[in-house]
């Protein structure tokens, strides 16, 4: 496949099982293993490398370290109604959310609503994957994950919330392709960061500030990266700490900032079915219209056509499938680093 100075290429099938077997050989049971790549793969697919195959020597580590249990054993620990909690046992956060997003759309198609916490688990990626597993069974998802502080609150120097992300899917008529908006409550994804250290870039001076509280464009820097809007972007993300892990029993902010205790990584999971609000294929339709709607704006000078949620990410997914997907040198290194400490063999178009 084609090589740039900066970047190599590899196809989605080759790189998944490359990944899941480091991901194994690193400590996850293989199914676990299977269910981390196939999210990271995915969200190379889409451009989103920041939450890709680069954290895999991340979560070998955490495995390491105990943060996540390879041979996690989550159960369902509570129902009431249409309310469940899964604890989640220090599970991979594939998995673990996967788990909630499934718990969700169960309790939906039973109430017309489920709401799925899961405690205790680990770090969860791109969150997308989970709403747009919810879109594709027919419903409305809505997915948050929680974790220790990461970004600096509104009006502080030090790190105060987590980057907290969001997503929110809908179904549409295009079964293939649900709208789905994913976006985290920080100026940029911790990820982006970690990226453009692999890529050698330097990053604009509103991502992040460094152990002094001092905004740098240096990402080896960066110790907490910045609330997007400022403090619109910091108060949605200590809501969403309330949501995900007050409500589900699991306080994580809290626990860092006054008892110096890292509680581990919390997600929530809704699922809301279009016919419990007396709407059936009628709901994708209005979807649908909306979406024409929306797309035959004109569009702003210098873009060529105006995008829905996700559209992109699906859009440069087509892309990839054909012509594989681009990683960049250090992200390869560190790769090559985890295979060769555990007997992997690298593929031929990273070596």
């Amino acid at each position: 496949m084609s090589t740039s100075p900066a970047r190599r290429v590899i196809a989605k099938d080759t790189l998944e099982a490359f990944s899941a077997s480091l991901l194994e050989a690193g400590g996850f049971r293989t199914d676990y293993a299977r269910q981390s790549a196939d999210l990271l793969v995915w969200a190379n697919l889409r451009g989103a490398d920041s939450h890709g195959v680069l954290r895999i020597p991340r979560y070998i580590e955490m495995v390491e370290l105990g943060i996540v249990k390879g041979d996690a054993k989550p159960k369902l620990s509570r129902e009431f109604g249409a309310v469940a909690v899964i604890e989640g046992d220090r599970v991979p956060g594939a998995t673990g959310m996967s788990m909630a997003a499934d718990k969700a759309v169960e309790l939906a198609e039973k109430f017309g609503i489920g709401i799925c916490s899961i405690v205790r688990t680990s770090h969860a990626g791109a969150v997308g994957y989970f709403t747009e597993r919810v879109a594709r069974a027919g419903m409305v998802g809505i997915a948050m994950t929680a974790s220790k502080p990461l970004m600096i609150y509104h009006g502080s120097k030090l790190e105060g919330v987590s980057t907290n992300p969001i997503s929110i899917g809908a179904p549409s008529r295009n079964a293939a392709r649900p709208i789905v908006l994913d976006m985290s409550t920080a100026a940029v994804a911790l990820g982006k960061v970690m990226a453009a250290k692999d890529a050698g870039k330097s990053i604009p001076p509103d991502w992040g500030v460094d152990s002094n509280g001092v905004a740098t464009t240096d990402p080896a820097k960066v110790k907490a990266v910045l609330p997007m809007a400022g403090p619109k972007g910091s108060g949605l993300s200590l809501m969403i700490e309330i949501l995900v892990s007050v409500l589900g029993g699991n306080p994580l902010i809290s626990a860092a900032l006054t008892d110096n205790r890292d509680a581990g990584f919390n997600g929530l999971v809704i699922a809301l079915g279009p016919s419990a609000f007396g709407l059936g294929d009628d709901f994708e339709g209005e979807v649908n219209r909306l979406v024409r709607a929306i797309k035959s704006l004109p569009p702003a000078v210098g873009t060529d056509e105006v995008l829905l949620p996700g559209e992109r990410g699906f859009l440069l997914a087509e892309k990839r499938l054909q012509e594989g997907i681009p990683l960049a040198l250090g992200t390869i290194s560190r790769l090559a680093e985890e295979a060769g400490k555990r007997g992997i063999a690298v593929p031929p178009e990273l070596g």
